[in-house]
């Protein structure tokens, strides 16, 4: 009971976003020199299964916040996973990333929000209304968004993966080996 109801939930809110933002994200990715990502909170676990999958498929991508994470320049994308759109730890990495001239993707429950104002891409999970992250019991405090958008990214990276034909054996040589 409690599994179909969370699928449920997901495949409604992913059947409600536009299928147009996987190749929008997918022409971005291909495009960058380089790849900076980040999120907070579990949006941030997101972030990180969507860093890691891009560098499993050949991309230079960098977590940001972590010590070895270059400068940010142009020609680089900047990816944020945020909910609100608006989490006030990230909108001043947004600004940096916009004033040194890199690309700005908004991952995002929202077409409009402080974030989405400076991004060069805007993709918005679900429908951008209450129908799609409404309260659900038993998917507490943002669970609906967070799911929904690391299936939407696994799924660009399936896309990705069938595309470029992209072999398991080629992503596992990729793959951390000092683990």
């Amino acid at each position: 009971m409690h599994q179909e109801l969370i699928l449920g939930k997901i495949n409604s809110v992913l059947q409600a976003t536009d299928d147009a933002l996987v190749q929008k994200i997918v022409d971005a990715v291909d495009k960058a020199n380089r790849i900076f990502i980040t999120g907070a909170g579990r949006s941030g676990l997101v972030s990180r299964f969507f860093a890691m999958r891009l560098v499993h498929s050949g991309y230079k991508v960098f977590m940001v916040g972590e010590i070895t994470t270059p400068s940010i320049q142009a020609g680089d994308l900047f990816i944020v996973i945020s909910g609100s759109g608006g989490t006030e730890t990230l909108l001043p990495l947004v600004k940096k990333a916009k004033s040194m001239g890199a690309q700005i993707a908004v991952v995002s429950m929202k077409g409009k929000s402080a974030m989405a104002d400076l991004a060069d891409l805007i993709c918005q999970i679900g429908s951008g209304d209450e129908n799609s992250f409404g309260l659900v019991k038993g998917m507490p405090m943002g669970t609906v968004f967070e799911l929904s958008t690391l299936v939407f990214l696994e799924a660009i990276v399936s896309y990705i993966v069938h595309e470029k034909g992209l072999t398991e054996e080629g992503m596992r040589a990729l793959h951390a080996n000092l683990e």
